[in-house]
């Protein structure tokens, strides 16, 4: 190490401090001399590096130069004008809106209540027209069911009767066949 640095021993001085620790006063005075520069060192690299205390002071005075000398009261000027704001709306504006709203909301509802009543009207019209066209189309139904079981039954009796009849034509078809076969056997006169 040199010895022309500050904060720096020099090989002279560890030369000089006693190794027994004798203990005499020169040498003990030579070895608070030599650390009182190392001390004040160590206390500017702390001052610099490790206390805040006046970057933080200086902040602090801007903070305030800023808020209260620069912008004056403006910010309270401000607050005072939204509080006065808010109590007169408070006072004033709230009651006229809560009463504009009663009086408005007791009209919606009476609306309502006609709209309403109107409404189960037509829904209790259209349940009982639902109900008659349900009553005519079973009657429909039933009427056509009936119709049909007695066309049916006349088609039964029709196919009844040409099946009769049918069989009554072949029969007779048989005997002419038959009568018209002998007469061909008769030996020809």
């Amino acid at each position: 190490m040199s010895s022309g640095a500050p904060g720096t021993v020099s090989g002279s001085k560890i030369a000089e401090s006693p190794a027994s620790g004798s203990g005499n006063k020169r040498s003990d005075s030579l070895g608070s001399a030599s650390s009182c520069p190392i001390f004040k060192d160590v206390g500017e690299i702390y001052s610099r590096l490790l206390d805040h205390r006046p970057v933080i002071q200086g902040e602090v005075r801007y903070f305030i130069k800023e808020f209260e000398e620069k912008r004056g009261l403006r910010e309270m000027r401000v607050l005072e004008k939204l509080k006065n704001t808010t109590f007169e709306a408070n006072d004033k504006i709230l009651p006229k809106c809560e009463e504009v709203m009663h009086g408005n909301l007791n009209e919606v509802l009476r609306r309502l209540q006609v709209a309403n009543q109107t409404f189960n009207a037509f829904q209790q019209r259209e349940q009982e027209e639902r109900q008659l066209q349900t009553e005519k189309l079973t009657a429909g139904e039933a009427q056509r069911m009936a119709l049909w079981d007695e066309f049916a039954k006349e088609q039964c009796h029709l196919k009844a009767m040409v099946n009769e009849e049918h069989t009554k034509a072949m029969e007779r078809l048989k005997e002419q066949y038959a009568a018209m076969e002998k007469d061909l056997t008769k030996p020809a006169l």
